[in-house]
C-alpha cells in the first residue's frame, strides 16, 4: 500500500501550499472565503483518506454557539472541520507544532494554556470574544484524546466561557456533539473505534500510515439538542449532563444503534 501513501502525500503537496496562501490572504483582509477554505480542505483530506461521514442532526442556528465534543484522534479535526465552518479550542502547544500548528492557526483556533489558572481566565476572555462575534467554537471537553473505549471525565472550566456571553435576554447555546468511528470496510472487529484512537504517547506518523493504508473508515457526527444557558447556569452540572449524554450516544454509535 505504499502507492496509496505516496498518492495522498503527492496530492496534498500540490494542493496545500496554494490553499494556505489564499487562506492567509483571506484572513489578513477578512474575506468571507476564509470560513469556507478550511471546510474545502478538510473535505479533500477525507476523500484522500477514504473516510465516509454520516451526519445526524445539525449545528444549532442560533449564536453564540459552543459545541462540546468527545475526542478520539487528530482525525476528529478533519471530520468536524469538513462538516461546516468552525474553529477549534486547542492546547497552547499545538500552536508550536510544525505543520499542524500552521493548519490550526489558519482555521483561527483559540489556543489555551491549561497549566495556569490565570491563563484559563485569559482563555475565557478570548473564547467569549469569539463567541460574541458569532463564531461557532468546538471544545473537546475531555482535555485530551481517549483510548476509544470510554469517554473521559469532562472538564467544566472552559465550558463556563459560554456563560460570559449569555444574558438574561439572549441565552448562549451549548450543543453536545458526539464523534464515533463505528466501522471500517472489511474489518473483523465490529467496534473499531479504539483502533482509530490516537492517544497517550502514540507516534503520529505510524497512526497516519494505518489510516491511509487500512480499510475505508466510517465516521459519524451526531449533533444533540442545544442547551440555552444563562449566566446563572451551574457549569459543573452542565458538564456532567453533557458528559452523560455524549457517553450514552457514543456507546450507541459504536454498537451500531440508530
Amino acid at each position: 500500500m505504499r502507492w496509496r501513501v505516496s498518492l495522498v502525500l503527492a496530492v496534498l503537496a500540490q494542493v496545500t501550499p496554494p490553499m494556505m496562501a489564499v487562506q492567509a490572504l483571506a484572513l489578513k483582509y477578512d474575506w468571507r472565503i476564509a470560513q469556507k477554505m478550511p471546510v474545502w480542505f478538510h473535505r479533500l483530506v477525507l476523500k484522500l483518506l477514504r473516510v465516509r461521514v454520516h451526519i445526524e442532526g445539525a449545528p444549532a442556528s442560533g449564536r453564540p454557539l459552543l459545541l462540546v465534543s468527545n475526542h478520539l484522534s487528530w482525525l476528529d479535526i478533519v471530520v468536524i472541520g469538513a462538516a461546516f465552518p468552525v474553529s477549534f479550542i486547542a492546547k497552547a502547544e499545538v500552536g508550536t507544532w510544525p505543520v499542524i500548528g500552521t493548519f490550526a492557526r489558519m482555521q483561527r483556533s483559540v489556543f489555551i494554556d491549561r497549566t495556569r489558572r490565570i491563563a484559563t481566565r485569559d482563555a475565557h476572555a478570548r473564547m467569549a470574544e469569539r463567541l460574541a462575534q458569532g463564531d461557532p467554537l468546538v471544545l473537546f471537553a475531555e482535555g485530551t484524546t481517549s483510548d476509544g473505549h470510554r469517554i473521559l471525565p469532562f472538564r467544566s472550566a472552559l465550558i463556563g466561557a459560554a456563560t460570559s456571553v449569555a444574558t438574561e435576554e439572549g441565552a448562549a447555546r451549548v450543543q453536545p456533539l458526539t464523534i464515533a468511528y463505528p466501522g471500517r470496510a472489511g474489518a473483523v472487529t465490529p467496534l473499531p473505534g479504539p483502533d482509530l484512537a490516537w492517544h497517550g504517547d502514540m507516534d503520529l506518523l505510524p497512526h497516519l500510515n494505518d489510516v491511509i493504508t487500512g480499510p475505508p473508515i466510517q465516521a459519524v457526527l451526531r449533533f444533540g439538542e442545544p442547551v440555552a444557558i444563562t449566566p446563572e447556569v451551574d457549569r459543573k452540572a452542565l458538564a456532567r449532563d453533557l458528559e452523560t449524554e455524549i457517553a450514552r450516544s457514543y456507546d450507541a454509535l459504536r454498537a451500531g444503534a440508530a
